[in-house]
C-alpha cells in the first residue's frame, strides 16, 4: 500500500560532438550522425530522467554557447556523444567550465565496417573513439576529468546500456544531494565519537543543508494529530506488518494497542515534521526524562521511519547524519537503505548477522515485516512497537560514509550474499550476511578501513556504481576486499 512520495530524477544534459569541416565534404553525414543521436536520446530518456539536448556541438564557438546554456539549466549529468571525430577545442569549454560530471560516450552504429564496401564516409559514422584519447587529456590539461567513458556499440549491446543506466542512477542521487534538507534532532548517543559530524562539512562536501531540530518541534505537531489521522495511520501499520506472538525472546510481546496507538500517533507526527520543515531526511536521538512525552515520542518513531524511508525519505536513528546520507544515495539508486550495524557472527556456517534495532527500507524485506512490542529497547531507554525483517535473499551491498584524521569523508563499500534462515525473534532486523573469501576475513578488512558501526544496506551488488558516485562527488572510496 506504500508508495514513493519522492520521484526518482535527474536533469542530464546531452550533446553531440563532430567535425564541422566534415558538413561540406560528405553530403548526408550530420543527418545521418544526428540520427544515431536520437536513438541514444530514446535509450537515456527510458531511465526515467529529463534529457536536455544541446543538439550537435562542431566548433569551440558553439562549445562556450551551449556551455551557457547548460550553467542555467541545474544540469546533474552531462553526456558527450561522440558521433565522430571532433577536435577537442569543442569540448575544452564544457569540461572547464562545468561542475557536473562528464561523462564519454562512444558508441558505433556498426559492430565492424564490411570492409569490401567500406568508404571514409562510412569510417566517420563509425569513428565513435577516435578523439576520445585527446578528449580525456585536455581534460586532465584543463585540471578536470573525465568521469567515464562507455564504449560498444549503438543496437544490442546490453553492456553498454547498462553503463548508461548505472550513470542515470547516479545522477538521481547527486539531483537529490543538491539543496536536501537532512534534519539533526537531540544529540549523538552517549559515547558514540564515531557518530559526531559537523553540519558545515556535511555540507561542503555534500552539497546539502542540516536544518538543526529540536524535539519539541515535533511534540507541537504531535498535539496537532486528529484522532482520524490515527485510525488511518494504524490501518496502513496493519496492513505493511504481521504482528505475531512472542517466540523464545522474553522482551518481546505480541503488539499491543497501545503500542500500535503510540506508533501510529508519532507516524502522523514525523509525516507532518517531513512536510513542515520540508525535510529530505532526518537522524535523530533524544532521551528524555522518564515518562516523559519526549522519551514517548522520540522512542516511538521507529514503525513510522520505516514506511518512510519506503517512501523515498531517509531516516535513522543514534543521529547518525552520515549513515543517513548513504541510506538517501541508496534509496535514489533504487537499491534500498536499510540502517544497519554487524550483529554475532554464526562461525558454524560462516555468516554474521547483519541489522539494527531501528528504521528499515521496507521496500527491499523479504516478505512481510514483523512489527512486535519490545518491554524494553536494548542499550536504551523506552519500549514500545519495533520492526523485525529480513531483507530480500540475494546480493548485498553495504556503504559506511566515515570520516578521516583530517576531516575528510571516505566511502566504505563491500558487498555479500543474504542467504535465507532463521533470525533472532527480537524485535530487530537481521540479515543473514555470507562474504568472501570467508566472513571473518572479510569482516576484519571493513574493520580495518575505520568506518563508522553503522551502514547502509541495499540489495544488488553495485560497489562499483557507489565508487563512481564517489568520485563524483570528490570523495575517497575504498571496495573493501579481504
Amino acid at each position: 500500500m506504500l508508495h514513493r512520495l519522492k520521484e526518482r530524477t535527474a536533469n542530464i544534459g546531452f550533446f553531440a560532438v563532430g567535425h564541422d569541416t566534415y558538413w561540406g565534404q560528405f553530403e548526408g553525414l550530420l543527418d545521418s550522425l544526428m540520427g544515431y543521436h536520437r536513438v541514444l536520446k530514446e535509450i537515456l530518456e527510458g531511465n526515467g530522467v529529463r534529457i536536455v539536448d544541446y543538439g550537435m556541438v562542431d566548433s569551440s564557438e558553439k562549445g562556450y554557447e551551449v556551455l551557457e546554456r547548460m550553467k542555467g539549466d541545474r544540469l546533474d549529468l552531462v553526456f558527450c556523444n561522440m558521433v565522430t571525430y571532433a577536435t577537442s577545442s569543442t569540448f575544452a569549454p564544457m569540461i572547464r567550465g562545468l561542475d557536473a560530471p562528464m561523462v564519454l560516450v562512444a558508441l558505433q552504429p556498426l559492430r565492424g565496417m564490411d570492409y569490401s564496401r567500406a568508404s571514409t564516409y562510412m569510417q566517420l559514422e563509425n569513428d565513435n573513439i577516435c578523439s576520445v584519447p585527446e578528449f580525456t587529456s585536455v581534460a586532465v590539461r584543463l585540471g578536470k576529468r573525465v568521469a567515464d567513458v562507455i564504449i560498444g556499440t549503438l543496437y544490442e549491446d546490453e553492456e553498454a546500456v547498462a553503463g548508461l543506466r548505472e550513470w542515470c542512477g547516479i545522477a538521481k542521487v547527486l539531483h537529490d544531494l543538491k539543496g536536501a534538507r537532512m534534519g539533526l534532532m537531540g544529540h549523538v548517543l552517549e559515547a558514540m565519537y564515531d557518530m559526531h559530524a559537523d553540519p558545515t562539512a556535511i555540507s561542503a562536501a555534500f552539497g546539502v543543508h542540516v536544518p538543526l531540530l529540536e524535539p519539541d518541534d515535533a511534540i507541537r505537531l504531535y498535539h496537532t494529530v486528529t484522532e482520524q489521522e490515527i485510525a488511518d495511520k494504524k490501518k496502513l501499520i496493519l496492513a505493511e506488518f504481521d504482528t505475531p506472538e512472542p517466540v523464545s525472546d522474553p522482551v518481546t510481546t505480541k503488539l499491543t494497542e497501545a503500542d500500535l496507538h503510540q506508533a501510529a500517533h508519532s507516524a502522523v507526527t514525523l509525516d507532518k515534521l517531513i512536510e513542515t520543515y520540508r525535510l529530505t531526511g532526518l537522524a535523530y536521538y533524544y532521551e528524555g526524562l522518564e515518562d516523559s512525552l519526549h522519551r514517548k515520542l522520540t522512542g516511538s518513531f521507529i514503525a513510522g521511519n520505516s514506511m518512510l524511508n519506503a517512501q523515498g525519505f531517509p531516516m535513522c536513528g543514534e543521529y547518525d547524519i552520515k549513515t543517513c546520507l548513504a541510506m538517501l544515495m541508496m534509496d535514489r539508486l533504487g537499491i534500498g537503505g536499510s540502517f544497519a550495524e554487524f550483529h554475532p557472527f554464526d562461525f558454524r556456517e560462516d555468516f554474521i548477522l547483519v541489522g539494527h534495532d531501528g528504521p528499515h527500507h521496507l521496500a527491499i524485506a523479504e516478505g512481510k515485516p514483523v512489527l512486535r512490542s519490545l518491554c524494553k529497547y536494548h542499550g536504551k531507554p523506552g519500549s514500545g512497537a519495533s520492526v523485525e525483517f529480513k531483507i530480500k535473499e540475494g546480493p548485498i551491498t553495504m556503504l559506511g560514509i566515515t570520516q578521516k584524521a583530517d576531516g575528510r569523508f571516505k566511502f566504505v563499500i563491500g558487498e555479500g550474499i543474504s542467504r535465507k534462515g532463521p533470525i533472532p525473534p527480537t524485535g530487530n532486523t537481521n540479515t543473514r550476511g555470507f562474504f568472501e573469501p570467508n566472513t571473518k576475513a572479510f569482516v576484519k578488512a571493513w574493520v580495518m578501513e575505520g568506518p563508522t558501526h553503522h551502514f547502509a544496506l541495499g540489495v544488488g551488488h553495485h560497489a562499483g556504481t557507489l565508487e563512481k558516485l564517489a568520485g563524483a562527488l570528490g570523495i575517497d572510496s575504498v571496495i573493501v576486499k579481504a
